[in-house]
């Protein structure tokens, strides 16, 4: 089975790191975030990637060509320009990296790579969101639900702490620090695919796959929710990617399950 992954957008919430790099490549711990999505894959088994890409493909591309140089010790002799690699580091991985267009929208990125799918279930995540889902149960509740999509539902915490006020006395009736949120539960963007999603997409590259496609498989009731109770966050901002830092510096990187 193959893991797709949408790695095209501009960045825009991280532009104070995007300038020079397409968001997927901000590093945590030292790796691209994409390297560690990718790790979480392959815990379960998925070593079979598809990349969009877009906005500088050419940094991403050039990260997997040369993964032996950016992991490994080398010598490079300038007298007869050779280059030898030692103690290789290396994944079990193929990567296909395919240009899905620079302003394309995600749903028009997803339609783009459908021939490279070869009909087959597929997975599907974005590049920029980390989380110790276990796929291999999602994979499994996928199945048994008959639907054609399932995505990972994730329900937030509060960001705030939260007071019960008596408003004719102002005096706080009870304290909460950041309670879980508004009971509403959001799409954490780990899905698993039937092909037949592909038909869904019919707006070419201007197509948003969280809009219309999205919504019109529900509406058909042709989609499965997994709820993850566990990890997950992404990065949006410099702030996420701060944040993940320390949890990765400080041995508390709840995603890395390998």
């Amino acid at each position: 089975m193959k893991a797709v992954i949408l790695a095209g957008g501009f960045g825009t919430r991280l532009s104070e790191a995007t300038t020079m790099i397409p968001k997927p490549m901000v590093e945590i711990g030292g790796k691209p975030i994409l390297w560690h999505i990718m790790k979480s894959y392959s815990y379960f088994g998925i070593n079979d990637f598809i990349i969009c890409c877009g906005y500088k493909q050419y940094i991403i591309k050039e990260y997997f060509a040369n993964y032996f140089r950016h992991n490994s010790d080398m010598t490079v002799n300038l007298s007869n320009n050779t280059v030898q690699i030692h103690d290789i580091h290396s994944e079990n991985w193929k990567v296909t990296m395919v240009d899905t267009g620079l302003n394309t929208m995600t749903g028009g990125r997803i339609k783009r790579i459908q021939k490279y799918v070869n009909g087959e279930r597929f997975l599907l995540t974005y590049g920029d969101g980390v989380i110790d889902l276990n796929i291999a149960d999602s994979i499994k509740a996928h199945e048994e639900s008959g639907c054609i999509l399932s995505l990972t539902a994730y329900k937030p915490g509060g960001k705030f702490g939260a007071l019960q006020i008596d408003l004719e006395t102002d005096k706080v009736l009870s304290f909460q620090e950041k309670p879980n949120g508004d009971r509403n539960w959001i799409n954490a963007g780990y899905f698993v695919c039937e092909p037949e999603v592909f038909k869904y997409i019919t707006e070419g590259d201007s197509t948003v796959f969280e809009r219309t496609p999205l919504e019109k498989i529900a509406q058909d009731g042709k989609m499965h929710a997994y709820c993850h109770r566990g990890f997950w966050k992404p990065m949006d901002t410099l702030r996420d990617n701060s944040e993940l830092n320390d949890m990765w510096d400080n041995g508390n990187a709840p995603w890395k399950v390998w």
